[in-house]
């Protein structure tokens, strides 16, 4: 209020001094010169300490190091000294030694740090007076509080101090976003005025803004969780990219671009890459993350071309071309058609299955990651029956389950474009649920990837299960006897799901080797657990020769790579059906190897345990299982469970079988301890 009075009196007093001109139509007077420019120093010395107040001066209680805090008192002078953030009734003036341990024990040790600031607590009467118990605010006291960092908001409590910065972070509002000067070095500015942070992955780096963990804040999501999924799709890729090239890729939602620009920067001219984002934030931040990657961004300023333009790295010269559009996934997917769709959208993706079939190159990949996990995961059935379609309940192999869902969804949105799938993977983790599967044009797919749906059986007491075939009763299919030794119906209809296999074996040797050639040792473990499981055998040993590559059948389709392909001449291209009495032969050879398909589900060894028995080792249970005739193998969705061809009732004797009580151990050791003492 002093600040607007003294400019209102300082503009009453230009009008008095323009009055007096146009009345005299003489100059101004001497004194009347000094006192305007009285006035004009005063206004201007006025507005410097507003802005400094406000832009550069932050409170004495927020500093980056203790030395900092010890500075604002002279501690090496002698005499008393006061503390320079409690008042004088609340810490009477003291040495500069006892001064020196207060400062570190009371107001150093509890602070809150902020990019680099530390908020320590304060106890002058920067608040307003706590009222006392009768009320009378006079009489109460001051609350220690610290100072934020960021909106000099006053807070008591050290967790409130800190959700309150986190909303901060949430919001995107950093403290160099409202500081003008600050002593914290911190990133070139974003298009947001906040700060970027840079990651690097798989040899890419992408620029991230401070909320980019928070998809409800930021356009540009970015999960650090999600790297084992950025990797499985960059090796499927990277195995299509053998069989034909280039191929025209897209990532249908961009956010960061890490994912397409990955594509780019290591498939190089292998690959034409399509970025595309709805959000305008999104799009501007993927041109940015090219730049730093050296990747021209199609449309922009052409780089020269020189020897080295396919070749090696070199500055100035951009290694590969991407093109980022915004458009909506949907939209661009049905206006152009792509050899690679990969969609991976907050949350589930079919709303945006239907365009993706739409358009998608015969033989053609189209990988599908959902993070609903809340639906996938039976946590909400009434979710899962508006999005999927389906019934579930949680199981025991509820992983799998979610797996054999997403599949039948994807199946049956292939289906209404008159096109079959073959599913080359299927992964569910914690975070996620990935699957894998090559297009197959024709009406003739498309009802053999219908058939492959069905209803499954589950006993919900021994959480036995079984596909329900047509004409079959449902507690006459289920092979155990829960259904008449206890009262009521036993059995639900889970379902429909995808009753077919979730691996292709030749598909995931050359995702290994991939992987290998490109040093991802993150996901080599998992791979290699996945082939053991597509082939249901407990064998480590994986062969890597070029016939295991170069020869792979998916329902009557020869998929060969380059090297087969000059091998066999000109006239035999990849992607080509077969026909005639060889087409014929491969189905035939199919269905008769049936049979060596990897069984439905698996059996937790722990869900199953004998109550009193202690169960064998894990790998010692799979070598007895498989001494007893059953194939086995363990299984990526559950690391204690085990996938074979073996019902539950032949489970349950094989671990009942290699199972030693308890208490025969503690036997032996009292016998052993007994025998001990006598002798």
């Amino acid at each position: 209020m002093a600040e607007l009075k003294e400019g209102d009196a300082a503009q009453l007093h230009q009008e008095d001094v323009d009055i007096k001109r146009e009345d005299g139509g003489d100059a101004p007077s001497t004194g009347d010169q000094v006192t305007e420019q009285e006035v004009k120093t005063e206004a201007a010395a006025d507005s410097d300490a507003k802005h400094s107040t406000t832009t550069t001066e932050r409170h004495i209680s927020i500093q980056t190091k203790l030395e900092g805090l010890e500075l604002l008192v002279d501690l090496n002078g002698a005499g008393r000294k006061s503390c320079p953030l409690c008042p004088e009734e609340k810490f009477k003036a003291c040495y500069s030694h006892k001064l020196r341990r207060h400062l570190q024990n009371l107001h150093w040790k509890v602070y809150v740090e902020f990019e680099g600031q530390r908020m320590c607590i304060c106890h002058l009467p920067c608040r307003n007076l706590k009222p006392s118990l009768s009320g009378d605010q006079a009489s109460g006291r001051h609350v220690a509080h610290y100072h934020c960092v960021v909106c000099s908001v006053t807070i008591a409590r050290k967790t409130d101090m800190i959700s309150h910065l986190k909303r901060h972070v949430n919001k995107g509002e950093t403290e160099a976003s409202y500081c003008g000067s600050s002593d914290v070095p911190f990133e070139e500015p974003a298009p947001s005025g906040q700060a970027y942070e840079i990651m690097k992955e798989l040899g890419t780096n992408v620029q991230l803004l401070p909320n980019h963990t928070t998809p409800q804040k930021s356009d540009t999501y970015f999960n650090r969780k999600m790297k084992t999924n950025r990797q499985l799709v960059f090796c499927s890729l990277a195995v299509l990219a053998e069989e034909r090239n280039p191929l025209e890729c897209l990532d249908a939602f961009g956010a960061t671009g890490i994912m397409g620009l990955q594509w780019a920067k290591h498939l190089r001219n292998a690959v034409k890459v399509t970025i595309t984002d709805i959000s305008d934030t999104c799009v501007k931040m993927i041109k940015e993350n090219c730049q730093l990657n050296h990747i021209r961004v199609d449309g922009g300023s052409r780089g020269p071309r020189g020897p080295d333009w396919a070749g090696g790295e070199v500055e100035g010269v951009p290694i590969a071309t991407v093109e980022v559009a915004k458009m909506d996934a949907n939209v661009i997917m049905h206006l152009r058609p792509f050899d690679y769709i990969h969609l991976d959208p907050f949350g589930t993706a079919v709303n945006y299955l239907d365009a993706a079939f739409r358009n998608v190159r015969n033989l053609g990949i189209i990988s599908v990651t959902s993070t609903d996990t809340g639906s996938l995961y039976a946590k909400s059935p009434n979710v899962t029956l508006r999005h999927y379609g389906c019934h579930i309940v949680r199981t025991e192999y509820y992983k799998e389950l979610a797996a054999r869902m997403v599949v039948a969804t994807v199946a049956r949105a292939a289906a209404r474009c008159n096109k079959g799938i073959e599913v080359l993977l299927a992964v569910a983790l914690e975070h996620f649920v990935l699957v894998v599967v090559r297009v197959l044009r024709g009406p003739t797919q498309a009802d053999e990837s219908a058939k492959k749906l069905r209803k499954l059986v589950h006993c919900q007491w021994c959480e036995e299960r079984v596909f329900l075939k047509l004409g079959n009763m449902v507690d006459d299919t289920l092979p155990c006897n829960c259904h008449g030794s206890l009262p009521g119906k036993t059995a639900v209809q889970l379902g429909p799901l995808w009753a077919g296999p979730l691996f292709n074996t030749g598909f995931l040797r050359r995702m290994l080797s991939a992987a290998v050639q490109h040093s991802m040792d993150d996901i080599q473990p998992l791979v290699k657990t996945l082939i053991c499981e597509s082939e249901c055998t407990t064998i480590k040993s994986l062969f890597h020769g070029p016939s295991a590559l170069t020869n792979q059948v998916e329902c009557g389709v020869v998929i060969k790579t380059l090297e087969s392909q000059e091998e066999s001449g000109p006239a035999d291209q990849s992607g080509k059906r077969k026909t005639g009495e060889e087409s014929g032969n491969v189905v035939k050879k199919l269905k008769s190897d049936a049979s060596l398909e990897h069984p439905p589900f698996y059996y937790s060894i722990h869900r199953h345990s004998i109550r009193g028995m202690n169960m064998p080792k894990l790998n010692k249970f799979l070598q007895y299982l498989t001494e007893a005739g059953f194939r086995v193998s363990r299984t990526h969705f559950d690391p204690t469970g085990v996938r074979t061809d073996a019902t539950l009732v032949q489970f349950k004797s094989v671990l009942t079988k290699y199972s030693v009580p308890t208490y025969t151990n503690a036997a032996a050791t009292q016998t052993s301890v007994s025998t001990e003492k006598t002798v």
